[in-house]
């Protein structure tokens, strides 16, 4: 850890000095870049909040527009409609989607580890997975709900209700668990896992399935566009200056957790999230990007094969065939550029 947090210092290091001796042109233009997200305005995407307020994205001659999403926004339909020119999504869903028929493609990798886990109520007799069945489960959708679909196929459980099955309830919040109408929602480690608590449950009063612990793989929040616009040498350039400035976002706001949750807070204008939880989110994401050896930003291959290795596996039909061309490292190898001269 202590390592790893030494080489994000070091990029960010590498990064400030390599920006501030830009050419020109990347100086002085005013390229413009929209940014669609996962979901609203929180710590989750410090990074790019950071790199936007602090000016990193001006370094390198962008003007970038950041779209928060919510639970009614599908990002996927966001960029293919030409409203985004790049979404975070994770790989799961990006290639799901690439099936049928929108070619996202990864240009840089910023989580590393995932944090997918379903919550449920110990009040409703939950206590292990054979005691799911007959229930009502939170799941998001607009292709989020994959994960939660393969997990729930590989150990047989049937998503169509019913005794036997559970029954799948569209999650717009975590109200459904709060007010009972599921026994468990879809959740993160580093958010909604934490809502609940905040709300007065306590961990003793809950049962925690984390995807990961039974082989499951997923890499969360990377970078992806539209492939067919990859082709055009400006819009490629820009990506490069973005995924640099990007980077550089990050590795401040995991060096500087404490004012990247106020530039979050500063950002937020629904001003329905708080210092406490966004701080907390801010301390979990950083172990999602930091424990690993590898590189910020940078998609390892092996990592990539084994998520779709699993999707191939899964029991539920996610994707019928190995993806071709659904990452490069084009992007992140011509944003080096940006680092170091």
């Amino acid at each position: 850890m202590v390592g790893r947090r030494l080489t994000i210092a070091r990029l960010g290091l590498a990064l400030a000095l390599a920006l501030a001796t830009l050419t020109t042109r990347a100086a002085n233009a005013a390229d413009h870049l929209t940014l669609q997200l996962l979901w609203v305005t929180q710590a989750q995407f410090a990074g790019y909040y950071v790199a936007k307020d602090r000016g990193f994205y001006k370094d390198v001659g962008l003007d970038v527009t950041i779209k928060p999403g919510g639970p009614d926004t599908n990002n996927h339909e966001v960029v293919a409609a030409g409203k985004a020119d790049l979404t975070v999504d994770c790989l799961a869903c990006a290639v799901a989607a690439r099936e049928r028929g929108l070619a996202l493609i990864n240009i840089s990798q910023i989580f590393q580890r995932s944090g997918y886990i379903l919550t449920c109520l110990k009040s409703s007799g939950i206590r292990t997975l054979a005691d799911l069945p007959g229930h009502s489960i939170g799941a998001w959708f607009y292709g989020k709900e994959y994960l939660l679909l393969g997990w729930m196929a590989k150990h047989k459980i049937p998503t169509r209700g019913g005794p036997d099955g559970v029954t799948l309830v569209n999650q717009r919040s975590i109200d459904l668990l709060v007010n009972k109408q599921a026994a468990c929602i879809s959740t993160q480690i580093y958010n909604e896992y934490w809502q609940v608590i905040d709300l007065g449950f306590k961990p003793e009063n809950l049962i925690v399935f984390k995807y990961a612990d039974d082989g499951g793989a997923n890499l969360e929040d990377g970078l992806y566009v539209v492939g067919d616009r990859l082709s055009d040498p400006v819009f490629a350039d820009k990506l490069s200056r973005f995924v640099a400035a990007s980077l550089r976002g990050w590795s401040w706001a995991i060096d500087h957790p404490e004012e990247a949750v106020r530039t979050v807070l500063a950002n937020d204008t629904t001003h329905t999230e708080t210092e406490r939880h966004q701080t907390r989110m801010m301390t979990e994401i950083a172990k999602l990007i930091t424990e690993t050896s590898n590189p910020l930003g940078y998609l390892n291959p092996a990592d990539y094969e084994k998520v779709v290795a699993d999707l191939l596996a899964s029991p539920v039909s996610i994707i019928s065939k190995r993806p071709e061309g659904a990452w490069t490292h084009a992007i992140y190898e011509a944003s080096k550029k940006y680092w170091a001269q």
